[in-house]
């Protein structure tokens, strides 16, 4: 087995502090190895001018990393999940999950999301935070705003924002838990599918590294963002859709509950739904979600 691992990761504080928790998960479930850490710069944190709701996006935050990983300058990489596309790249997959964080999107403003006055406008570039909070809160308008979590909040805090919205789970992974206004409801902002999961890519054809990777792997995490990218998958999959997709496991009872959200097309109705089901249902459930957004979100 292997005693040497280089880890692949973005520069930002999120990603190197994300990858330092897969640093400590690995050397918590095997004490020898040794683990080094490179960082690897990406076209969508050079490029900040680059909207985000295109369909040039893929791979944006993934592609100069996946390189060197075929390369095998790296032996693994340590992602956002929800800025990985649907599908692998050719020769490489995802090795395991870390346990998720709280899903839910936080809020930084000066009130409550529901009391900012009429016409505050709002920093997010997400088409589906966009289409949500026109839903939520239709006297409110967004602005586009790009950077990591710091650049964002200091932007929020020079007045070029009224307020931002931004995952609860990089804040909290940051310590920044005492700038959130409050956690939106799932409800009420249904998360990005994969939101607030680390996932850890590896190639194909590393077995040395997968035997390491399926110690630090949970489970319940990685049957609740499958279920979450299958649905995006089976709508086309990118951030370019304005889907929201949540799912969570309950292990107890083997019950799964996914809430789901899509703004439409051609001028139709914006589409919410909740669905619970069992694992004996799964299939047949998740096929039954699918036809429900394909066919309201093109009323």
């Amino acid at each position: 087995m292997k005693e040497h691992l280089v880890i692949g990761t973005r520069g930002s504080r999120l990603a190197l502090k994300q990858t330092e928790m897969v640093v400590k998960a690995l050397s918590l479930a095997f004490p020898g190895l040794n683990c080094s850490v490179r960082v690897i710069s990406t076209r969508g944190d050079r490029d900040l001018e680059m909207s985000l709701s295109g369909q040039l996006t893929k791979g944006l935050f993934t592609q100069e990393i996946e390189a060197e990983l075929l390369d095998g300058r790296i032996d693994m990489a340590v992602h956002s999940l929800k800025d990985l596309p649907v599908e692998c790249s050719q020769g490489i997959c995802i090795g395991a999950y870390l346990k998720r964080a709280p899903v839910q999107e936080a809020w930084i403003g000066p009130a409550p999301l529901e009391r900012m006055p009429a016409g505050s406008i709002i920093g997010t570039s997400s088409p589906r935070r966009i289409a949500q909070l026109q839903r939520a809160c239709p006297s409110l308008h967004t602005k586009p705003i790009r950077g990591n979590v710091e650049t964002r909040i200091a932007k929020l805090r020079a007045g070029e924002f009224d307020g931002i919205l931004m995952a609860c789970a990089g804040m909290l992974r940051l310590g920044l838990e005492d700038q959130i206004t409050e956690r939106i409801p799932t409800s009420t902002i249904v998360p990005a599918p994969g939101q607030a999961a680390i996932a850890v890519h590896r190639r194909e054809n590393d077995l040395e590294t997968d035997l390491l990777l399926s110690a630090i792997n949970h489970q319940d995490t990685e049957r609740e963002v499958v279920t979450e990218r299958t649905i995006l998958s089976a709508l086309g999959g990118g951030c370019a859709i304005p889907l929201g997709c949540y799912c969570h496991y309950s292990g107890q009872d083997k019950r799964y509950t996914v809430q789901a959200f899509h703004a439409g097309s051609n001028g139709a109705e914006a589409v919410y739904l909740e669905e619970c089901f069992s694992e004996d249902d799964y299939e047949q459930s998740i096929r039954q979600i699918v036809r429900k957004l394909k066919r309201e979100a093109t009323l």
